[in-house]
């Protein structure tokens, strides 16, 4: 599967909020498998709702 982030866009939000903050490899490999579960959940709730379209309601 593609990947899910574009790195270096997360790193840049990382540094707003502290300069000095590293990112690990690891990190981009969590966050990847938390954004699989979020979808998943989100896609459930709008099959529960009948609907085709997931809306931020679903997440």
């Amino acid at each position: 599967m593609a990947e899910l982030i574009v790195k270096s866009k997360i790193k840049e939000l990382v540094k707003s909020f502290d300069e000095g903050m590293r990112v690990s490899p690891e990190f981009y490999e969590g966050l990847e498998e938390e954004i699989k579960v979020l979808v998943e959940k989100a896609v459930k709730r709008a099959q529960a709702e009948g609907k085709k379209t997931l809306y931020a309601r679903h997440v």
